[in-house]
């Protein structure tokens, strides 16, 4: 691939002085459910961080027919990257911190990754076509939104419940939807429909879709058979990128004067979903979830109490790409893992309106989480490179036990019409614990009932742990004119360790190494029971300025700087018996994949966002013509290490001109990134070159039917994704290729409501 640095400049000067296209318009809080609640108090204005964003339906809808991954939908957002994984499992990253650093709220469910390769994370549980609004809160979060994270809180929710107006009778409505892309052959459904009168509300939601291996805009390999395989791949076919996903949503409300009770079942089946960033492929995901909502509005303020169950079962195995049939193993079945995840939560929230001043926000909520991680063993037998996978059940994780009990206390004032202030403490303590362990036989792991052995020095191990967690937020708010606001704030935010990071366990093989790994950088991990939660220190400011409606135009910077304790980082392990990876040269290699172990360190991450919109023309022949741009810088270091954190998105801005002319709306956006040069060393992290995409969007509405076509690179460049991770789609799986980005993909989709 020709390596190139794109000056981008120009494109940051260009962004600076455009738009953001949807989300800063939407400022207010999300869509009501009960629009028509009167409540008799003076109640405080909803107010957010000014870094904080806000998607409604109409900002996401432009986006839905190109993506079936909803983390995506947050692209648009300044601060917000996504890290590379299966077709609709990416993970978000804000401002450098990804992943469980994040709290990730579905339906208010806070969802967990049931899986070593965090394959299933909260975000794939919801298809873009059933998101109805986003909120994002970064930087100095409300403790009121945070607990357990120390980068922010995403919370997505689906539509609102409807209900007939009085005297209308029974309300019946739904929408269908389909989709096309031509890049990997994407396809895909959705349908929902309601029934309701005045107090009661029914609603259904499905959806499909499914994708071939995507194409990147060049060939970045030879074409070929995937060793051992049948598989043949062409040069510029992204191997194990195919994926299938189906999800269903039964919701039931029940409406009383100020009151709401709402009940959904969601289900989801994903048959596959392959991962070429990964070692492994998800074979199989079916997840359960049960969430009973109760909002109530009073004089004082409103009371809000949620208690929710999921439940997942997930394999993991080769897909096509990767199975070898062919060879020494080809009469393997693969390599079976299995997990099984339970999560159950409670909250108890209320808003509490004590005067014009004053808004107290309170609340507290526990959650229970298990988890199951275990390997069948191989059969039959094999050559002796195989042997150590023979035998037993491996545990990977036994009876993984994570619950957390919450409590917090929130004091918001608006001291002046200039002048308002965010006060908040929570204190969350968080259990631990883990079973005994063993390995796939004695003869290669030893007996998991003696403490000289790998597993059995884990299994003597005191692994029940209890972390006692404080978070502070305190935020000041200056409204110096109609056009100027400006904010700053203080976070400390806590986050205790996953169950992989402090119990993965095995050591003396690098095949079980290598399946602990959600960074997709192809090294293996080994937890550390011994960790501490990670504290981060932030600071940031905004300074806002648009026009006194904030509906035209508007510009916003952030500048920001989290400095974080114990931050949990990996370091290359090192010794270890027999075969085990950690030996030889595992400490010095700079050219191969590593094998490391969660660590606690210290970590620095600084930077700045900035966001803007500006109407060009406001009517002419051509309509309406508006310039629209993000732009996001954040710098990450290990100062412990002294070296650079993994997975830091490069300088990136994003132009857009947009046409708004009767029923159509176009789109002309420009991608901007810079070269991914800081890198981490310890991990082997692959340098990446800078690239500029354009991409085309037009949407045409007419009474029922909306219809979305577009197209997606349209040059097809041929860049590599900073965050994409190392290309391990397909075998022989060789260090040194970053897994492309995808080429040009036209799409076309059409919703019809009825």
């Amino acid at each position: 691939m020709e390596r190139e640095r794109k000056p981008i400049a120009v494109a940051v000067a260009l962004a600076l002085a455009g738009g953001w296209q949807h989300a800063d318009a939407q400022e207010s809080s999300a869509t009501p459910v009960m629009k028509e609640v009167v409540v008799n108090a003076a109640r405080i204005d909803d107010v957010d961080p000014l870094d904080s964003r806000r998607l409604d339906a109409a900002s996401i809808a432009p986006y839905r027919a190109a993506t079936s991954d909803s983390a995506r939908l947050l692209d648009a957002l300044p601060g917000v990257s996504t890290y590379g994984a299966g077709g609709v499992s990416s993970l978000p990253v804000i401002r450098g911190l990804a992943d469980d650093r994040i709290r990730i709220q579905v339906d208010g469910m806070n969802l967990i990754s049931s899986c070593a390769n965090h394959m299933n994370p909260p975000l794939s549980y919801i298809d873009p076509t059933n998101v109805d609004s986003v909120a994002l809160f970064a930087g100095v979060t409300p403790v009121s939104a945070g607990g357990d994270s120390i980068a922010g809180t995403i919370q997505v929710n689906s539509p609102p419940p409807e209900f007939a107006k009085a005297g209308e009778g029974k309300l019946l409505k739904g929408q269908a939807g389909a989709f096309y892309r031509s890049n990997g052959n994407g396809r895909g459904a959705n349908l929902s429909a309601t029934i309701a009168n005045e107090m009661l509300s029914l609603n259904y939601a499905g959806s499909t879709a499914q994708a071939d291996n995507y194409r990147a805009g060049g060939s970045f390999k030879a074409a070929g058979l995937s060793e051992g395989t049948t598989e043949w791949l062409d040069g510029d076919e992204v191997g194990s990128s195919l994926y299938k996903s189906q999800n269903q949503l039964l919701s039931l409300a029940l409406r009383h004067a100020e009151h709401l009770f709402e009940l959904k079942f969601g289900y989801q089946h994903m048959p596959y979903q392959g991962f070429p960033n990964q070692r492994m492929d998800l074979t199989d995901n079916t997840s359960q979830q049960v969430n009973a909502r109760y909002l109530g509005e009073y004089a004082w303020g409103s009371l809000e109490a949620r208690a929710y169950h999921e439940d997942t079962r997930h394999t993991m195995n080769f897909l096509d790409d990767k199975l070898q049939t062919t060879g020494p193993m080809k009469n393997l079945a693969g390599m079976p893992m299995d997990t099984h995840g339970k999560t159950t939560g409670v909250q108890l929230k209320a808003e509490i309106i004590a005067s014009e001043r004053d808004l107290f926000r309170v609340g507290g909520e526990y959650q229970k989480y298990r988890l199951d991680d275990w390997w069948d063993p191989i059969s039959p037998v094999v050559a002796m490179p195989m042997a150590g996978m023979k035998g037993s059940t491996f545990w990977n994780i036994n009876d993984g036990q994570r619950d957390r009990f919450d409590v917090y206390g929130e004091w918001e004032a608006r001291w002046s019409r200039q002048w308002l202030s965010q006060l908040g403490l929570r204190s969350s303590t968080v259990r631990m614990d883990s079973g005994d362990v063993q390995g796939y036989n004695t003869a290669f792991y030893g007996d998991p009932q003696n403490p000289a052995s790998i597993p059995g020095a884990f299994n003597a191990l005191d692994r029940q742990k209890t972390d006692h967690n404080i978070d502070l937020a305190a935020l000041l708010r200056f409204t110096a004119a109609a056009e100027q606001t400006y904010e700053a704030g203080y976070a400390r935010k806590t986050r205790s360790p996953n169950l992989y990071e402090r119990y993965a366990w095995s050591t003396n093989n690098p095949m079980a190494m290598n399946m602990v790994n959600w960074f997709g950088d192809g090294n293996g991990y080994v937890g550390d029971v011994d960790l501490d939660p990670e504290v981060a220190h932030t600071i940031s400011a905004t300074a806002s300025w648009h026009d006194a409606a904030r509906e035209q135009w508007n510009l916003s910077v952030t500048p920001f700087y989290t400095y974080v304790q114990d931050y949990v980082d990996a370091v290359r392990c090192s010794g270890g018996s027999g075969m085990s990876p950690c030996q030889g040269s595992n400490l010095t290699r700079t050219d191969n994949f590593v094998y490391l172990q969660f660590a606690n360190q210290t970590a620095r991450l600084y930077g700045a966002d900035a966001s803007a919109r500006l109407p060009l023309v406001q009517a002419s022949a051509i309509g309406k013509l508006t310039m629209t741009g993000v732009l996001s810088y954040v710098r990450g270091r290990n100062s412990q290490s002294d070296d650079n954190l993994y997975h830091i998105m490069p300088l990136n801005a994003k132009l857009a001109l947009v046409q708004n002319s009767g029923a159509w709306t176009n789109t002309v956006e420009g991608v901007f990134v810079d070269a991914k040069t800081q890198v981490s060393q310890t991990r082997n992290e692959l340098r990446t070159s800078g690239y500029g995409l354009l991409n085309l969007r037009s949407s045409y509405e007419w009474k029922q039917l909306r219809v979305d076509i577009g197209v997606e690179n349209l040059f097809d460049r041929l860049y590599e994704s900073p965050l994409g991770g190392a290309y391990l789609g397909q075998r022989p799986m060789l260090y040194g290729t970053a897994v492309p980005g995808t080429g040009r993909s036209l799409y076309a989709g059409m919703n019809l409501r009825f």
